[in-house]
C-alpha cells in the first residue's frame, strides 16, 4: 500500500454566520465504526442543534470503499458532500470532519449553506498537523553468521530494520522492510547471498 498522511490531533473550528452558529471538529477515525461512532459523540454533546452535518474518510484518502457523509435534514448536496470534497482535496486519510449547526432562522441558500459547511473544514484543515503512515513488510529468514552481516548492510541502505533475531548455531530474524522498496530488497538478499537466503513473508505491519 502507498504511505499516506493522516491527522496527529483533533481540532475545533467556530464561526457565526446570519445567526446561525457553526461548530466544526475534525479528528482522526479508522473506519465507518469508529467514524459513526465519533458522530454519535458529538450529537450527544449537541442535542439541540438543528443539524450535525458530517463526512469522513475511513482509510486511505483515494480508497472510495471507505467514505461516507451526511446533510443530517440539509438540502441534499449542500453540507455531506462539500465536507466530503474538502477532506478529499485535503489528501488526507482516515479523518472526519462533524459540523454542527444551530439555526439562526434566516435561511443560506444553497450556495450559501456549501460555503458555511465547507469553510470550517478548511481552516481547520490549514492547521492540522499530521504524519505519514507507512506500511512494512515482515520477514522470516535464516541464516549464517556472514550473511547475516550483510543482511544488515543490506537493510540499513534500505532503512529496513531488526525486529527480533535469535543467535543459535544458525541466525533466525524477522526483519521489516518498507513495503515501497519490497522488490528492491529480494533482489539485492538473492544477489548478495547467491540465493541461498529465503526471506518468508508475514503479515504487514503498520508505522
Amino acid at each position: 500500500m502507498e504511505p499516506y498522511f493522516i491527522p496527529m490531533e483533533n481540532l475545533f473550528f467556530q464561526e457565526e454566520i446570519k445567526k446561525s452558529r457553526f461548530m466544526t471538529y475534525v479528528a482522526r477515525i479508522e473506519g465507518k465504526e469508529q467514524a459513526l461512532t465519533y458522530v454519535h459523540g458529538i450529537k450527544k454533546s449537541h442535542q439541540a442543534a438543528s443539524h450535525h452535518c458530517w463526512a469522513y474518510i475511513g482509510a486511505a484518502p483515494d480508497n472510495d470503499m471507505c467514505m461516507g457523509r451526511s446533510d443530517d435534514g440539509e438540502p441534499k448536496g449542500t453540507a455531506g458532500k462539500p465536507i466530503l470534497s474538502t477532506l478529499q482535496g485535503s489528501q488526507i486519510g482516515e479523518i472526519i470532519a462533524v459540523v454542527v449547526r444551530y439555526s439562526g432562522g434566516i435561511k443560506l441558500g444553497t450556495g450559501g449553506l456549501v460555503r458555511a459547511y465547507s469553510n470550517g473544514v478548511q481552516q481547520l484543515i490549514k492547521q492540522l498537523i499530521t504524519t505519514e503512515k507507512r506500511f512494512y513488510q515482515r520477514y522470516q529468514l535464516h541464516c549464517d553468521y556472514a550473511q547475516m552481516a550483510q543482511i544488515e548492510s543490506l537493510l540499513v541502505v534500505l532503512s529496513g530494520r531488526i525486529v527480533e533475531v535469535d543467535y543459535l548455531q544458525s541466525i533466525q530474524a524477522l526483519i521489516e522492510v518498507d513495503q515501497q522498496l519490497c522488490q528492491q530488497f529480494i533482489e539485492k538478499l538473492d544477489s548478495l547471498t547467491q540465493g541461498q537466503v529465503i526471506a518468508k513473508k508475514i503479515p504487514i505491519t503498520v508505522r
